[in-house]
């Protein structure tokens, strides 16, 4: 029994010199790639930015402006992630809780009754008392157990803030596909109108024996193209008005989105800043960050485990015995303090190491993806911004050829100078040009908002902690 007391002695002993060595360091994290001095796309002389602000100001639309704070206040994508960043502050605190004493209260009374001799004896008793338990985190598992929840509730906080960007850039890229196809319409119906002209031309002059019936046919079938064309419209303009009220929280309907039908001027790219800089500013990167930082706080755990844990139990409290000839109170209390030496498990605990470091290695790896997905969008979104320019101003161009070459058509069929088959050349690639001309447009709005959802920015904390506020 000596000998026992003894080696226990020494293992209290040098458990404070053994807890001085760390069990696990946490683990630098570095990025796969040294970022560039500047993005492809933006030469050699880009400048540092103060912050990535509200984007869809720049438009200068306040319908806009209403819909993406209605998504912000209702958007049930948004609502679950609110709810999975409440959890893992819940589970954060949870792990927090561990590091500090349990204490728990308990009170007993019971009543006894015996019959002996024809005599009956009649007790009472009463205790109450309070248990705690405390661990030493001599090896920092609870605390790396505390740091990880943490480290994941920061994390779930940047999803949060990721789905703020990505809904805003949803909204209005929604919106203004619900005004192209309105435009498209508008466009549809004037060509509609034009051939419907042209057609009753093509019939005066067949009636007057001037022109062919295949002219009136060409004609006919060019009117009947542009007819065909307007409910393909209307059908990817009730698409886009019910997946907006969707992103609202609403069931599809249509008209949500305002009445304009014109798509406005498309505002100046935003830059693009330091290549540096998309690390702080991505959303995105920081969890995956976090989450890398959390799974090393999660290795430091598990190799602690494998560790002795020390266990300190105490209880104080007081029981009363009252019967018909005695009355007893007595004070009751203990203190041990409890070690645990982990023997044999079946490789569980080295088993859990192994995974939590294959799980540190799987963060990594999607970090690192996380910031090359990063940069391509942004060299990809600068690229579309720069091409799409470009092709918005050759189609302009050649817009201006097919108006003069359809005017000139015109006339000269007008005339008798020409048959149809100039005119219906010219009127189809008239219209075709024009909707196209449309379509580049949209997209230069599109390209726009990508370019702002790559950046990334800051204003979406400002949006998280204006929820908090409204919740509570």
């Amino acid at each position: 029994m000596a000998r026992i007391q003894r080696v226990t002695l020494r293992i209290f002993l040098i458990l404070p010199v053994l807890s001085a060595c760390a069990v696990h360091r946490p683990q630098t994290i570095e990025s796969p790639v040294v970022p560039p001095d500047s993005f492809l796309s933006e030469g050699r002389t880009a400048a540092a930015l103060d912050s990535v602000s509200r984007w869809w100001v720049t438009f200068n639309d306040p319908v806009l402006d209403s819909l993406i704070e209605r998504a912000f206040l209702h958007n049930l994508d948004l609502v679950r992630a609110h709810a999975r960043l409440e959890q893992s502050q819940a589970l954060a605190r949870i792990n927090t809780s561990a590091r500090f004493p349990q204490i728990e209260g308990s009170g007993r009374a019971s009543r006894d009754q015996q019959a002996m001799f024809n005599i009956e004896a009649l007790s009472k008793t009463y205790g109450l008392s309070a248990s705690a338990g405390f661990e030493l985190d001599l090896w920092r598992k609870l605390a790396s157990r505390d740091r990880a929840g943490k480290l994941a509730a920061l994390a779930s906080l940047e999803d949060v803030n990721t789905l703020y960007l990505s809904l805003s850039a949803q909204v209005a890229e929604l919106y203004y596909l619900v005004i192209e196809q309105r435009e498209q319409i508008v466009l549809t119906d004037r060509t509609i109108e034009s051939y419907s002209d042209i057609l009753s031309l093509v019939d005066e002059r067949y009636q007057g024996g001037v022109a062919g019936a295949i002219d009136i046919y060409q004609a006919r079938q060019n009117l009947s193209m542009a007819r065909a064309a307007r409910p393909v419209y209307e059908a990817g303009l009730a698409s886009a008005e019910h997946a907006l009220s969707v992103l609202l929280s609403d069931y599809p309907r249509g008209g949500i989105a305002g009445e304009l039908a014109v798509l406005p001027e498309t505002p100046e790219a935003f830059p693009a800043g330091l290549p540096s800089e998309l690390l702080e500013r991505r959303p995105d990167i920081r969890a995956a960050l976090l989450r890398v930082m959390a799974a090393d706080a999660e290795i430091g755990a598990a190799v602690a485990d494998r560790f002795p844990s020390i266990n300190l139990l105490g209880s104080y409290g007081n029981a009363r015995s009252v019967a018909s000839n005695w009355d007893i109170t007595s004070t009751l209390w203990s203190l041990v303090a409890n070690l645990t030496l982990p023997l044999m498990d079946g490789g569980r605990r080295r088993a859990e190491t192994d995974r939590t470091r294959a799980a540190f290695l799987e963060q990594l790896g999607a970090y690192q993806q996380t910031v090359l997905s990063a940069f391509q969008e942004v060299e990809d979104a600068l690229v579309a911004n720069r091409t799409t320019e470009e092709r918005i101003r050759m189609t302009e161009e050649w817009v201006e050829s097919t108006s003069s070459m359809l005017r000139l058509a015109v006339e000269n069929y007008s005339q008798g100078l020409t048959d149809y088959l100039p005119l219906l050349t010219a009127q189809s690639l008239d219209y075709n040009i024009r909707s196209q001309l449309l379509s580049a447009r949209r997209q230069l709005i599109s390209d726009r908002i990508s370019l702002a959802r790559a950046l990334g920015g800051d204003w979406m904390e400002d949006e998280s902690v204006k929820r908090l506020a409204i919740v509570e």
